[in-house]
């Protein structure tokens, strides 16, 4: 905590220091530090370790959905057989839905834990989509702070190689020339030589101002990684506030650490974080959009797919809680104390020195600036060689006027350089790089952890949700009447079409008691009719005779046989088709 203390504006929080509590043991069953070291494979086994509690999750959870198959596969098999009778009554005293029944009750109830894990699974799906943007936030702000971070590296190798290159041709050219027409004269030439010397004493020191950890220039414009051979970019002047973009090279990583490499390597890997985690969630989605329209239209073959589905997601989650519960521990460890890390670790330190690193993460004002010595230095020679340059001028000028345009370029490139050396001085000033440290750290350890707890969350509702949707459906399947059973109901000789699905299955259970009578065998007076819906026949206008033709009665209800009809009746009723076929109507008339 010591190291914490010294960050300014930047505190772990709960989340982190409960995660990073939590014990440690590797394969071996040993207990082990929560001192963040990737590279350690002791360090490494402590994350399997904690990974693999989803894996025994996952077993369970399979127990668990085949114990419950087992239930319903075997447990109820006798149940297809029970007796009409019975099915009969608790259909009747329900009222014809079929849930008065314990069989009823026990399929109303299956149906509602289905969508009340249906229900919990959309919970989960929202709290998974805020998690994912949090995440995605997070990164964001870590990415934008090392690619400023990386700007800011970026311009004090950009100033520097600016002034040693200017300060390189003063004294290749100008200062040259004029020592060539001063030529024995002592009073001019010595001024002359100490500007070349300081210049010379100029340039030592800031080629050893490089933090190795921007780009240097390779040619006009053009920027490589500091200890790397690959082009990652073209570097355009811009203000600080604005953030540079880099294309990233194919190569390995580049030694030393580079913000403007890492930056983009992030944003890559966080771009296919994202999109997966957004694709797995519209997969849990549709499953329980789909789920519920299966049970809402009791559609069999779609909760069968969607049970395939089920399984799918049911692995993703399990598989997903895992690596979530690993880079948790594993970014609480970090957050708790980051600066020991970074002054730690190879990648860091390569071509910087522990005191440089301690000076940009902690930035105290107590604390020197590892370069104020040089910077010193350079800004004392500047002001010789102005001062130098100042008394040629007044000195030399009226006797050697051909040395005017020498000194004239001299002093333009001494303007130059301090102009550019002011610049640098206020970049390599600590509260910036460290402002972007301390950004990054926010960015990492507040949203990027509290999005990763949220995706942990809803991967483990998710999980529990797609758990008791297995469970569930077999039962549900039960309330669903099969369509082969429907098609043999309606195509059946025996019913009436428009007959209510309740009726139908009376007369099915009618028929398994005993064969009806046929409708139209005249039974006497005390015969009563089975129930039919049919609607009764329509009663036309009086006939010529004043009788009526039909009557307004079912052939059933008039307790009669069917009237016979005359050769006159016949004739009239059916017109020309009796004269067509006469054959035919001689045989209707001996009937």
């Amino acid at each position: 905590m010591a190291a914490i203390a010294t960050v300014p504006n930047y505190t772990p929080s709960v989340w982190v220091r409960l995660c990073h509590a939590i014990p440690r043991v590797d394969l071996t069953l040993q207990t082990r530090d929560s001192v963040f070291t990737p590279d350690s494979w002791e360090y490494q086994q402590t994350l399997l370790v904690l990974s693999s509690f989803s894996a025994i999750a996952l077993v369970l959870s399979l127990l668990v959905v085949l114990s419950f198959l087992i239930h319903y596969c075997c447990c109820h098999r006798g149940e297809g057989g029970r007796d009409a009778e019975e099915e009969e009554e608790d259909d009747d005293a329900s009222g014809g839905h079929g849930y008065g029944s314990k069989k009823g009750r026990g399929i109303c109830c299956v149906t509602w834990v289905s969508v009340a894990a249906v229900t919990l699974c959309c919970v989960a799906i929202g709290i998974g989509f805020y998690g994912n943007s949090e995440a995605n936030d997070g990164m964001y702000q870590l990415t934008s702070s090392l690619l400023t971070a990386n700007y800011t590296l970026a311009s004090i190798d950009l100033l520097v190689s600016d002034t040693v290159a200017g300060l390189q041709q003063s004294i290749s050219g100008p200062l040259t020339s004029m020592e060539e027409v001063f030529g024995g004269h002592k009073p001019a030439l010595v001024p002359t030589r100490s500007c070349r010397r300081l210049s010379e004493r100029v340039v030592s020191l800031l080629s050893n101002l490089t933090l190795g950890r921007g780009l240097i220039p390779v040619t006009d414009g053009i920027y490589r990684a500091n200890g790397s051979e690959s082009i990652v970019g073209a570097l355009t002047p811009a203000p600080p506030s604005v953030t540079p973009t880099l294309s990233p090279s194919a190569n390995s990583v580049p030694v030393p650490f580079s913000p403007g490499w890492a930056a983009n390597t992030l944003m890559g890997n966080e771009d296919y974080r994202w999109l997966s985690y957004v694709l797995l969630l519209l997969l849990d989605l549709v499953v329980c959009f789909f789920i519920l329209l299966g049970l809402a239209k009791q559609a069999r073959w779609l909760l069968i797919l969607m049970t395939v589905l089920t399984w799918l997601a049911l692995f993703l989650s399990w598989g997903s809680l895992g690596l979530e519960t690993a880079t948790v521990v594993a970014l609480s460890d970090f957050c708790f104390n980051p600066n020991t890390f970074v002054l730690n670790s190879t990648h860091f330190n390569s071509r910087t020195s522990s005191e440089i690193l301690d000076y940009y993460l902690t930035c105290n004002r107590r604390m020197n600036s590892p370069f104020q010595q040089p910077l010193t230095q350079s800004q004392r020679a500047l002001s010789s060689i102005h001062s130098h340059l100042s008394s040629l001028e007044r000195d030399a000028l009226p006797r050697f006027p051909k040395a005017e345009k020498s000194l004239r370029e001299v002093q333009q490139i001494l303007n130059s350089t301090e102009g550019n050396f002011h610049q640098l001085v206020a970049l390599l000033n600590c509260r910036g790089l460290n402002k972007d440290y301390v950004d990054s750290l926010k960015g990492l350890c507040y949203d990027g952890m509290e999005g990763l707890l949220y995706l942990s969350l809803y991967s483990f509702l998710s999980a529990l949700a797609f758990t008791a949707i297995l469970c569930s459906l077999p039962g549900a399947w039960r309330s669903f009447h099969s369509d082969s059973e429907d098609y043999e109901d309606s195509d059946s000789e025996s019913e009436d079409p428009f007959t209510s699905h309740q009726a139908r299955r009376q007369t099915a259970t009618g028929s398994q008691r005993g064969a009806f009578t046929p409708f139209y065998s005249y039974q006497g007076a005390a015969w009563t009719p089975p129930f039919s819906s049919a609607p009764p026949l329509p009663t036309p206008n009086v006939s010529s005779n004043g009788n009526p033709g039909y009557e307004n009665l079912l052939l059933s209800d008039r307790q009669s046989p069917p009237p016979s009809y005359s050769p006159s009746m016949l004739t009239g009723y059916g017109g020309s088709q009796s004269h067509s076929n006469p054959a035919h109507s001689r045989n209707l008339y001996s009937h």
